[in-house]
């Protein structure tokens, strides 16, 4: 079995798809044919739980980076991420993420202690993890524990373009190193990157195409830079919205099966940014399970979505939403559909 799409397309193609404008609705009906080809209406949904805010890194777009001392941080216990994650099993989510800043607390023992206390009460879920760089021995261990996914976006796979966005002190190496070790240890492994964030160029955006390319991840997260005001960055635009929708529907393009959220920077971007994302070509969504008296200080950018909402309000409104713009929100671990080369067929 492999991920990888047999079809090729070149540079010039891929830089008229991402800055013309006017293929935006060209595109979003190509890559919504491709996604019901393969997967249908369905829309699978992973239940978001945003542990902690405390991160030893400093990147410079982040609303969470350890030099923002106006962040009050926050830590959820063992005990508080197991009961997020009853209250999302009982709404119907049997994939649950657990995302947090790189925080030295969660010691291999703590998040293996975790993953295995929510698979031993919730044995049909799929844990998927957000923990950024750790070492393959760590990774290791996690996926013995029984974690089956992980995301890692490697927010540009621009060298230049990488150095610009994060201090010294982070490698543009080790974070394409990670992606590679993951995918060899055997997670369901998500990469992905920011559209529009600061000193981004077209060239940036099809190097990271083609690192996705050569990574073929079962997942590819993308979302427009959102602004921060307590960020380096913080005089920035937003990135386009219409930009990321074309580039939703090249990820589809170029790779069918991928599991592609519609993203929370997109619904805040736009008001209609999810269900615009899905007509794109995506086909998963992740709303947030976390104790609403947290999510304010998950602040990653301004403006955040869901903040507020309670987990069932939040469900029942998205699914609602979902059902009007002519999808379906499914109750499935939701796993990635692969290719078979020998019959040419995606199962």
């Amino acid at each position: 079995m492999q991920l990888k799409n047999n079809k090729y397309y070149d540079d010039k193609t891929l830089k008229r798809w991402i800055e013309d404008d006017s293929l935006t609705d060209e595109l979003n009906k190509k890559a919504d044919a491709i996604r019901k080809e393969i997967y249908g209406d369905k829309v699978y949904v992973r239940g978001l739980i945003e542990f902690s805010n405390i991160c030893k890194n400093d990147c410079y777009y982040c609303g969470i980076r350890k030099s923002n001392d106006r962040v009050e941080r926050y830590r959820l216990t063992k005990e508080e991420i197991i009961s997020c994650a009853r209250l999302g099993y009982q709404l119907g989510y049997r994939t649950f993420v657990l995302q947090g800043g790189e925080d030295g607390h969660f010691s291999d023992d703590i998040v293996v202690d975790i993953v295995k206390s929510i698979k031993e009460i919730h044995d049909d879920v799929a844990i998927t993890l957000s923990l950024g760089e750790r070492s393959y021995e760590s990774y290791k261990r996690l996926f013995e524990a029984g974690a089956d996914r992980y995301l890692l976006r490697q927010e540009t796979s621009d060298k230049d373009h990488y150095e610009k966005l994060h201090p010294e002190s982070m490698s543009f190496e080790n974070r394409r190193k990670a992606l590679r070790d993951l995918k060899e240890i055997g997670f369901q492994v998500g990469g992905g990157f920011m559209v529009g964030s600061p000193y981004q160029t077209t060239e940036s955006l099809i190097k990271d195409l083609r690192f996705l390319e050569e990574l073929e991840p079962a997942m590819i997260g993308i979302g427009p830079y959102m602004t921060q005001h307590d960020t380096p960055f913080k005089d920035f635009p937003n990135g386009s919205f219409e930009m990321t929708l074309r580039l939703v529907s090249i990820l589809r393009i170029l790779f069918p099966y991928a599991l592609i959220p519609a993203t929370t920077a997109l619904g805040t971007i736009n008001p209609l940014g999810r269900e615009r994302g899905l007509q794109a070509g995506a086909n998963v969504l992740m709303p947030n399970l976390s104790p609403t008296m947290v999510r304010e200080k998950y602040s990653l950018y301004d403006n955040k979505i869901c903040t507020g909402d309670e987990a069932a309000e939040c469900r029942a409104c998205l699914e609602l939403r979902i059902k009007n713009a002519g999808y379906e929100i499914v109750t499935d671990r939701g796993d990635v559909i692969t290719y078979d080369k020998e019959t040419r067929r995606y199962s």
